[in-house]
């Protein structure tokens, strides 16, 4: 037997004694775990249903369950943090059950999994990944919603009265000033011939009405002068003629020979100068058929030219237009005679006030636009064609429209939706057809609204994958059943 010093035997003693501690401590902790599984031990965490009262006797008091103010589909029976998000769950109150929702007279219908809406059991329990089941309700086939006011605040649902209100719009478009095409003017010669002398040489010159423009040479306008003085001699010797029809004759011949020139732009001064000189004269001369500015010019000093062709166009720009561009969208708001505010940016921001007079019947090609027409008068040509134009398009007023937020509306290809408040947590997803809105925000409402309703201005996003869930599982869980018709007796009914 070997003796140890006191020093090991004292040393060995207090680890004794340790170890001792330590499987005692152990053992008080495997107690107090199994009765906190077995419920034995009141735990502060646990609902009171799980344990007994002072009298003995089971309280029933409903399960607190939590659930994700993000993610309201995710129920669980203890606190904790949301498994997606990471956010601290809150409790739901009693009687509700999350977005799925629960009302007085609902009932579950059947248990779906939170992550794959197509898990589908008639009982609760855990989905493939381990989530629980989230229970879904009937709600008696409305589409209706429920959502725990705790949620409602935490995702900050907001709503807004329908109500009736003048609803005012303008239209805000671009435009460019244009010439009015009934104040254009082309000169051209009737007959062939070659320039002699241009009176009008530049683009932009303007010229009033009868100025000469240009002399044109044409051995045919020569020959039909001379004609004419031979007819005019003729008829003057025959004038005293005791034969009444030869006289009548020469007249017509005089006649026939005026009227040509006539239609070679010879005007009457022209003809009656011809007559006092009795020489015929080498050039024509064209004159301006109204005042304006010269805005084309194709022709030059000794150039020939053929009988219609166009040498100069003229326009008069004491009225001109203003064409704005109108998107198809916009078409069922403007009517001939609505104000129009036209702002030019070229002349420092000018505005000038008119109105719409006319609103074209087709569309413009390139860019799907219909053009409205303006009219203004140009006292010192300030507007130019080409320029530029800001057009603000005062619309007719809706007086007493029913409307709502524009931001209620949900768009899609199947239409609008709109989600109408019905109290207490309920929500129903309504199908509206919309029409104007106004500068302000608000949207009319043709169809599918009442005044007074409430509907959901913010989050609707959330409330519309909801409702959109509940439909999908609500068609694979109610199966359409298809009518069989009975087959007849008799095959020959069968033709009837």
């Amino acid at each position: 037997m070997i003796r140890l010093p006191n020093t090991d035997k004292e040393t060995t003693m207090k680890t004794a004694w340790k170890a001792v501690g330590i499987i005692v401590s152990a053992s008080l902790v495997s107690a107090l775990l199994s009765g906190y599984y077995f419920g034995w031990v009141y735990h502060p965490g646990h609902s009171p249903d799980e344990h007994a009262v002072a009298t003995g006797e089971k309280a029933v008091v409903a399960k607190v369950q939590y659930t994700c103010s993000m993610h309201p589909f995710i129920i669980r029976d203890e606190p904790g943090n949301c498994p997606i998000c990471g956010m601290i769950l809150t409790p739901l109150q009693p009687g509700t059950a999350g977005s799925s929702g629960s009302g007085a007279n609902s009932r579950v219908t059947h248990w779906v999994s939170s992550m794959d809406p197509t898990y589908i059991r008639e009982a609760p329990g855990k989905d493939s990944m381990g989530m629980d089941l989230v229970p879904i309700y009937d709600d008696g086939g409305t589409g209706q919603i429920v959502i725990d006011p705790v949620t409602i605040q935490n995702i900050g649902v907001r709503f807004a009265p329908v109500m009736r209100r003048n609803l005012s719009r303008s239209i805000r478009t671009v435009g460019l000033v244009a010439f009015e095409e009934s104040r254009q003017y082309s000169v051209n010669s009737k007959v062939e011939g070659w320039v002699e002398r241009l009176h009008v040489n530049q683009t932009g010159q303007p010229v009033q009405k009868g100025q000469p423009l240009l002399e044109i040479y044409s051995p045919d306008l020569v020959a039909a002068q001379q004609e004419y003085l031979l007819a005019l001699g003729n008829s003057k010797r025959m004038a005293n003629n005791p034969y009444p029809e030869i006289a009548a004759g020469a007249g017509r011949l005089l006649a026939a020979a005026r009227t040509r020139l006539s239609y070679w732009d010879i005007s009457d001064e022209q003809l009656a100068e011809l007559e006092q000189s009795g020489q015929p004269r080498k050039t024509m001369t064209l004159y301006s058929p109204n005042g304006g500015v010269v805005t084309m010019k194709k022709v030059v000093e000794g150039m020939r030219v053929m009988a219609g062709e166009e040498l100069l166009l003229i326009a008069d720009l004491s009225l001109v237009w203003v064409n704005a561009d109108l998107y198809e969208h916009d078409l069922p708001l403007v009517r001939v005679g609505q104000n129009a505010t036209v702002e030019i940016p070229a002349l420092a921001g000018k505005s000038l006030l008119g109105k719409v007079s006319y609103i074209y019947p087709y569309l413009e090609n390139e860019s799907r636009t219909v053009k409205a027409r303006i009219e203004f008068t140009n006292p010192g040509l300030l507007l130019k064609p080409e320029m530029y134009a800001n057009v603000v398009i005062q619309t007719t007023p809706q007086d007493g429209a029913l409307v709502v937020p524009g931001d209620a509306v949900l768009r899609s290809g199947r239409g609008a939706t709109v989600f109408v408040a019905l109290g207490e947590g309920r929500f129903e997803p309504r199908t509206v057809k919309t029409g104007l809105s106004d500068e302000d925000g608000f949207l009319q409402i043709l169809s599918g609204l009442k005044e007074g309703e409430k509907v959901v201005t913010s989050a609707q996003f959330l409330l519309d994958s909801e409702s959109r869930l509940q439909e999908v599982v609500r068609k694979m869980t109610q199966p359409v059943a298809i009518d069989t018709p009975t087959p007849k007796e008799n095959p020959e009914e069968l033709f009837k």
